[in-house]
């Protein structure tokens, strides 16, 4: 698994919010091996798009308080392609 949907699924697994909707990314994850983020988010449906797309902002604001610069790096390599 790539970088960024590793820090990706290490959010996900610890999301209590909508364990449901984080459950359904992560199961899409392993249900195949995806070469690069961008074939990933190419698979999301517009429900996992719109939760992600509500859900980085605040886990990278949280990554940048606490100087966890790779992770926001990550993180925001993949809010960049929803």
């Amino acid at each position: 698994m790539n970088k960024p949907l590793a820090y990706l699924q290490e959010i996900l697994t610890s999301y209590g919010e909508d364990r449901e909707m984080a459950n359904s990314i992560i199961l899409k994850m392993h249900e195949k091996r995806y070469e690069n983020t961008v074939s990933f988010i190419n698979e999301l449906s517009d429900e996992q798009v719109q939760f992600l797309n509500h859900s980085l902002p605040d886990e990278m604001k949280h990554a940048l308080e606490s100087e966890d610069f790779p992770r926001l790096q990550q993180l925001n390599e993949v809010y960049e392609l929803l």
